[in-house]
């Protein structure tokens, strides 16, 4: 049944829980014959759903705990700037969505470069 059904250990992507509820909908036509798999395939979908929510929300928590990345964000929205203006700074567009989206941390030499562009003290960013 595991190898069908892979997600009764625990469902570890999207496409899993899309498969799952379908199956569940399926099942609750005939509600009493199916319990038990209603019973384990809602409690799957569950886990997988808060687990999802938590680390949604850890890492928003990361983010508005990171100095760096706040004052980046604060930087960006009083200059009007966007990920393509921090070049000569930090990187390509790629490398500062990574470090907005907390995937990368400054370096002290960028930080040093922001420091000097933006005429701040890099305190700022710890």
């Amino acid at each position: 049944m595991n190898s069908t059904m892979p997600w009764l250990r625990g469902i570890s992507s999207g496409e899993e829980r899309d498969e799952a509820l379908l199956l569940l909908e399926e099942l609750l036509d005939d509600y009493d014959k199916n319990i038990i798999l209603i019973d384990a395939i809602t409690h799957a979908v569950e886990r997988y759903e808060t687990k999802q929510v938590e680390l949604k929300r850890l890492e928003y928590m990361q983010e508005q705990n990171d100095p760096a990345i706040a004052t980046l964000r604060v930087l960006m929205d009083q200059h009007q700037l966007n990920t393509t203006d921090f070049e000569n700074e930090i990187g390509k567009r790629s490398m500062v969505s990574q470090v907005l989206n907390g995937q990368k941390r400054l370096t002290f030499d960028h930080i040093k470069k922001l420091s000097k562009r933006f005429e701040i003290s890099p305190a700022y960013f710890f």
